[in-house]
Parts: structure tokens; sequence; C-alpha cells
């Protein structure tokens, strides 16, 4: 058993736990109203069903008024919703147990967003932000037995412009709010809501802005006193001894004598006495961990959490408890000047840890879709594809709480932008005060989390206002005073509100104004700070640009690709299946979308044959694309010590940067980056005929092996072939082999070769293998090859497939039409007279095995039309 210090305290905690296990059951009285709600438009009289936590959309769709936004072109018709005020109703009970208690609150998890609410007709809450949850004492407007709950939703579209019209002048920016396509012109309302910025349309999403009750509504009662908050600060943490301070809050009725007690794992850890004064108390304690087991990221460790309970007692009577998980470790944000510049990295633990991760956003647009299941899936993949951070980015939402309880189980750290993004914002003291309210609640409710990383302001502002043409548009058609205002109002928010605000509740975590930059208040310049890399793509840079722009930390760069097929024919009809019918552009939401897709397509690979093979090639295309980027990335290393492609997911279906698309499958780029993030990798490059393994390695120690090199043909003849005994460094990037090819040159065709690395451990598993070719896929003489699969049913819902080949296949797609799943494995290279085991998970059959016809096996060479001579 682990053994918590606090030996004076030892015979009193031991008797007090004995004793406390009579009455363990907390005061409280909670309870969710989520039942019999109605809701209309304010100007109707027909009341309808309605779901909480729910959107006015949803119950929409559901009572048929509206037909699902996200199928074909149907967007277009539902923009009537955001210009109406919306109201909500249920009748709830309060029994005598509950009424008798000495406080009742009602709670809102989530309003979205200006919401006026009644119970019995008296207003309790006038809300007006969507990132902060209500808590109000109402025991005053309750009766025993029934009781009447009314939320009024006010447009968030005309509030917005009445803000517009009150502000005095424009801000720059916003240009992701689809204002046209809702109906307002050129008046973008976005900034001046405290609302997911995305809700007003991104490059990637739709214009859907919402209202509804988005998150739980609950009653709370309780007497004598209630525990509001707690924080565990990690004083020093070390292998031998974790120091930490306890503070606790609790709103007290009147003036009491308490015991607090604190429990670990269910075992007694602390326990002492404290006087509570009427109103709020805030206590803080020490307490000592011997021996503490360290919390790791995904690959280099376990994920040790503690739960913690702290709990108060009156005479052995159980008042309150608030349960808290925790995972004990160091981390620090390094800023070490050097001959460049300044790094940036995390050091995790005493150790430097590579970053390998992508940027999130929100699951839906309607946030009250996104299921506990949904949310697991979502962590799922990306500890599959062996990710260690994700950024939760600016233009969403602050998730919720399974979000980050799930990064603390899985090892996933979490930069946690504020909710800011691509747009100047007020400054007036209504905004500012609304900002502050909501940066101290998300941050106090997420500080215990071990995932929290790093607190930033928000996404691309300082950028914009000083690079896109921003401040001097406003300086031209405004003038210089204007100027001054905006940025004033820039500087408060986020150079010193926020900023203050983590150091005040938050202060071990670091704090980065704005992201991309160098420094607070600092543009980006790859030398310190993070960046955004978007020559590729926006500037139509091609793909070997990345191995060029080599900053210190990655947080931004992408390129688009469609959903498949199957994802595609859920939100289309047959006359759709072209990248330029007017439903496949209004789910491509880039200015420049779908014909640079087509443009770098062409650069790389040969015309796809039909619109179901350019789906393919276009996801092959943007996986070639990013592992080129986090390749050299890696390599780079220690200069550059993050990787985070832009985007992990979805919110509706569409072309974009995703890895996985909004019915949760896994594009080409997921599988690659799986590969890409692996904890030990090769890279091959090729420079000036000199061709360069390198083994990239994110352990804590050395691994020994060998390093094999094979030089063959597409029909499996071995060339060459070389073999080396290594041992990797820990932690580092490093070239292992070199080799001069002029001589492979002047005697083959290199587009008929490919060279094979594999490094074996020194128990000759393989850890990671590399296939370079010569040429661009285009360029490839490619084979015809003859594919066999073979099924067997391992259980129900769960296929092993063996998949072989005579000659190279490149770039095996495996489909199955009739049953949607998931492959182990999709979109790889099958080396000549080879075969792959895949596992095909599926929940659409339980009886029979499947056919081999059941299954549709594509390749690179089936993709294009082969030319006859």
């Amino acid at each position: 058993m682990r053994k918590y210090i606090d030996v004076l305290f030892y015979i009193v905690i031991v008797t007090f736990a004995l004793v406390s296990c009579q009455n363990n059951e907390s005061q409280l009285v909670s309870f969710k109203i989520h039942n019999n709600w109605e809701f209309k438009s304010v100007d109707d009289s027909v009341w309808l069903t309605a779901e909480v936590p729910g959107s006015v959309h949803t119950d929409l769709m559901s009572n048929g008024i509206i037909d699902d936004p996200f199928y074909r072109l149907n967007e277009l018709n539902v923009q009537w919703i955001d210009k109406l005020d919306w109201e909500y109703r249920t009748t709830f009970n309060i029994d005598e147990e509950t009424y008798a208690k000495d406080v009742i609150e009602l709670n809102f998890k989530g309003l979205d967003t200006y919401a006026t609410v009644y119970l019995n007709d008296n207003i309790v809450l006038e809300a007006d932000n969507m990132f902060v949850s209500w808590r109000i004492p109402c025991k005053q407007h309750l009766n025993q037995g029934t009781n009447n709950l009314r939320v009024v939703f006010r447009s968030p579209i005309t509030t917005g412009l009445e803000k517009r019209e009150l502000l005095g002048y424009n801000l720059p920016g916003a240009e992701n709010d689809q204002s046209e396509r809702g109906g307002l012109g050129d008046k973008k309302v976005c900034v001046f809501s405290r609302k997911p910025g995305y809700h007003f349309g991104w490059d990637w999403g739709p214009r859907l802005v919402t209202s509804g009750i988005w998150q739980d509504v609950e009653i709370a009662a309780w007497n004598t006193a209630n525990i509001i908050d707690v924080n565990i600060i990690q004083e020093q943490i070390t292998t031998k001894k974790a120091d930490l301070t306890i503070e606790v809050e609790i709103d007290a009725l009147a003036d009491n004598n308490i015991s607090l007690v604190t429990l670990i794992d269910n075992e007694v850890g602390d326990a002492r006495e404290f006087s509570l004064t009427k109103g709020k108390n805030k206590f803080s304690f020490p307490l000592e961990i011997l021996y503490p087991e360290l919390w790791w990221t995904n690959g280099l460790g376990d994920q040790r959490l503690y739960d913690f309970e702290i709990q108060i007692k009156d005479d052995f009577r159980m008042i309150s408890k608030y349960p808290v998980t925790i995972g004990l470790r160091t981390l620090e944000l390094i800023q070490k000047p050097d001959s460049v510049g300044s790094s940036f990295y995390f050091k995790l633990n005493g150790h430097p840890v590579f970053m390998k991760g992508a940027n999130y956003i929100p699951q839906d647009v309607f946030l009250n879709r996104v299921s506990d299941e949904d949310y697991i899936n979502t962590i799922k993949s990306a500890v599959d594809a062996n990710y260690n951070m994700l950024r939760v980015w600016g233009g969403g939402i602050y998730e919720k709480d399974i979000f980050y309880d799930l990064c603390d189980e899985v090892g996933i750290l979490v930069w946690q932008d504020f909710m800011f993004a691509c747009a100047m914002y007020p400054g007036n003291k209504e905004f500012l005060e609304n900002v502050e309210k909501e940066a101290i609640q998300n941050v106090r409710r997420l500080r215990n989390h071990p995932c929290i990383a790093l607190w930033c302001g928000d996404n691309e502002i300082l950028s914009a206002w000083n690079r896109w043409g921003w401040k001097e548009n406003v300086q031209k058609n405004q003038g210089d005073a204007i100027v001054d205002t905006i940025w004033q109002a820039y500087d408060t928010v986020f150079h010193d509100l926020l900023p203050n605000i983590v150091n005040k509740y938050d202060p071990s975590r670091s704090y980065w104004s704005s992201s991309p930059s160098s420094g607070i208040g600092k543009l980006e310049n790859g030398k310190s700070g993070d960046n955004h890399y978007w020559g590729v793509w926006w500037a139509k840079e091609p793909f070997e640009k990345y191995e060029e722009e080599i900053p210190r930390f990655m947080s931004e760069f992408g390129f688009q690709s469609f959903p498949e097929f199957n994802s595609v024919r859920k939100y289309t009809i047959e006359e759709d299946w072209d990248i330029n019918s007017a439903v496949m552009r209004s789910h491509q939401r880039s200015s420049i979308g779908n014909v640079t897709i087509e443009e770098y397509l062409l650069r790389d690979y040969k015309k796809p044959k039909n619109f179901e093979m350019f789906l393919y090639v276009g996801q092959l295309l943007q996986a070639r694309g990013i592992n080129i980027g986090i390749e050299a990335h890696r390599r780079h290393m220690p200069y550059c010590m993050g990787s985070l492609y832009w985007q992990l997911n979805d919110c509706w279906p569409v072309a974009s940067w995703s890895g996985i698309d909004y019915y949760g499958n896994w594009k080409a780029l997921h599988y690659a980056v799986r590969d890409a993030f692996k904890q030990i990798i090769i890279s091959s490059q090729l420079v000036d005929n000199i061709f360069s393994v390198y083994v990239i390695s994110d352990e804590l120690e050395n691994t020994p092996g060998f390093l094999k090199v094979k030089l063959m043909d597409f029909d499996g003849n071995i060339i060459d072939s070389n073999s080396v005994k290594v041992v990797i460094d820990s932690n580092s990037s490093k070239i292992y082999f070199e080799k001069d090819i002029e001589t492979i040159k002047d005697n083959f065709n290199l587009n008929e070769l490919l060279i094979l690395s594999g490094f074996e451990s020194s128990d000759s598993i393989l850890t990671d293998q590399d296939i370079f070719y010569f040429g661009k896929p285009k360029d490839l003489v490619l084979p015809q090859p003859n594919v066999d699969l073979k099924i067997n049913r391992v259980e129900d819902g769960v296929y092993s497939l063996i998949v072989s080949t005579d000659v190279l296949a490149k770039n095996i797609y495996l489909q199955n039409p009739k049953y949607e799943g998931h492959f182990s494995d999709n979109y790889f290279d099958l080396l000549p007279n080879s075969s792959k085991k895949i596992i095909f998970y599926t929940t659409g059959l339980h009886d029979e095995s499947f056919r081999t016809e059941d299954f549709i096996i594509t390749t690179l060479a089936d993709s294009y039309e082969i030319k006859a001579y």
C-alpha cells in the first residue's frame, strides 16, 4: 500500500476514517431537468417537442420542420432560423426533501447564447456568454411541487447587429464570417457575441448560427456548507516525493467548525480542522506523497491518475464532498536563447518531448449531437495515430469535461486556445467584463487536468493585424485614432487581461499570447516561438518547401482532401458527383479549394479516370504532402520540437484539411501520420545523389538493433542490400546510413526502383520501415498487381484479411461498400511477393463470414486510364 505522509496525524486519521464510513453520503441533492421540454418561435403559438441538451436547429429537424442542413444545399434554406427569437419551456417537481434544503440552485451548464430565464414567471438570469455556466440561487422563487421554467433566446444575429451599430467603428477581419450567405451582406457580427466563431462559417464549415440549451440543466440543493472549488497545486515533483498544496473554497451559511478530510484513491491522506465563517471561505494546506508514480504522454510511459476527494464533515456527518483527478508531472515550456533565436519546446518530467499531433475543432456544428462515444472514438483515433498533443483551436469551444478527462487518461497534452480567432474584437467595458468572467471560469475548471500544457490567447490575430493588411485598411478608411482604439482593445485582452488571469489562477502554466508568434506581442519569425506555414496551399508552393521552412515549433500547416466516396454519397446524389457541381462546391468553403486540390494532384499524380478515383487519389495527395512536412520537422529536432498539422476532424461533411471525415472515417492522411508519429521512425532523403537514412527516436533510452537497407525493383528483384549494426540515440534525429546513387542512375531506370529501409531491434522486432521512391507517383512505372485476399472471421464484427501481391501494389485501398467499418491499415504499399494482415472491424455483420467479392481492392495503378500504344 502507498504511504502518504502525515505521520503526526496517523492515529487521528485512522480513527476518523473508521467513523466516517458510517455516513459517507453528501447532503447535496441534485437532479437534471431534461424532460418534457417544448419550444417555439416567440412569434408563433404552436409548441413543439424539444430535447435538452439541444439546439433550435436539431429540434426543428426532429419535428420535420426543416431538412438536414448538411444534405446537398439545404444549408441555404435554413438561414432564417438565426434571425428569430426562440422560447423553451418545461415543468419540474421539487419534492419535500429538496425544498427543505437551506439553499437550492438552478444550474445551467451552457446556454447558447443570449437568454432570459424565467422561473415561475420571475426573471432569474440574463445570460450573454455561451462559454460559461450559470449558477442561480433560486429557492425564493420555487414552489414545493410543480414549477415552471422558461428560457427565451434572443437572436444572436439581431443582437450582434445592435452591438455592431453601437460600437461606432468597423472592426477588420472575420473573413470567415459568411455574412452574405446569411443574408446580411458584408455585416459580419461574429465578434460581438461570446459564441463559437465557426458557427458563423469558416473555410471548412457551414454557416449555421445556433441557439438553445446546449448543456445540462440541473437543480442542486444543500445545507450548512458546500465545496465550490478545489485546486491542487503541484509545488515540487520528483520520483521520491510530490509536494502539493490543496486549496479549497467553501460557501458557508453560518460560522461553523468542520473537519476537512482528503482521500487519495479512497485512502485517507490528510485530516484537519477548520473554522468556517459565513460566506466564502478559502483554505490551503500542504500534502506530500512519497514515491509518486508520474504521468507521461502517450508513448513515453503510463498515465497514472490519482483520484482525490475532499470532504467536509460536521461531527462526522458528511456536509459536502468534491472529487478531483490529477496526474503528477512537471511540465515546462522552454524558451532558451541560442545562436538563432530561442528554443520552444515542452519538457515533461525533465525530458524534452517532441510534440506530435493536430489541431482539433468541434466535432459538429450542433454540439448537442456529439456523444460520449464520439469523444471516445476521436481521442482513441488520436492515440492510435501516436499523438501526444492536440491544439484546441480558438474559433470553437472550450471543450466539455469528457474531452479533457479522456486526454488525461491516454496521455494527450492540450494546447488550449482562448476562444478568439482571425478577427479584431471590441474593447468596451461590457465586452471585457464578459471575457474576464469566461476566462476565469474556464481556467479554474481546467487547471487540475494534467493534460493542459499551455494557455494561448488567440489564433492568428497578431499576424493578421500586422501582415494581412488589416491595420493599413483601418488606417486608410477610418484613421489613426481608430487604429489606436482597435489595437488598445487587443493589447488589453491578450497582453493584460488574459495573462493576468492565468498568472492568478493557474500560475504553473505558461501563457502564449498569440499563435503564431515569436514572443509576447512579437511576430512569428521561424527562429523563436511557433509558426503557421501556409505557403503550401495558399501560395501553392510545392510540398518540398516543407523541407526548407523549418520553425522551432510548427503549430499549423495543412493540405485538403475530399472525404471518401462512401461518405460523399451520404450528402449527395449522383448528379452531384463532380468536383465542380454546385453541391460539391458548397461542401468546400476554401476560396481556392477544389481547383487547388486538382492543381497539386496533377503535379504529382496521373489524372484520375473518374470522380471516385479523384477522391481516392486526392486523399493520397494529402497524405503525401503532410507526411513530407512531418518527417522534415522530426528530422530537424531538437531545433524543431513540434509538428501539429491542420486538422484532425470535421464538423460537417466537407472537403477540408482533416485526417478524419465527419462520419469518423480515417482518410489516407490519418493512416500516414500514424506511421510518421511512431516513437522510432526511418526517414529517407536524397540530396545531390546522396541517399541518407535518418532514424528519429522519441524514446527515453538508447535502442540497439540493425538497420537494413535494400534496393529492389517493382518485381521484387534485389539489386543491393546492406545491414548495419547500430545503436539509436534516445530523443534524437541522426543519419545512420548514406550511399551515393550515381552508379545506380547510370544502370537503371530509377522510376522502376525503390529503397526499403527497416530498423529491427536487438530482439528482431521490426520497429519501422520506410519505402523510398525516386520519382513522383505519376512518374513511377507501376506494374499491374494481382492482389489476393483471404478472409477469416475472428469473432462477431472482427475479420482478419490477408492481402498479398505478386508485384509492387502501391496504395492499396480496401473498401466494403455494404458494411461500414474500420480497417486497421489502409492506403498502404505492399511489396512484391509479400502479404499483410489487416483487421476489419464492423458492427454490421454478426453471423456469416464475408466473401472476397464483398470487398473492393483499389491500387494506384487502377486510378488512371492506361494509354494504348
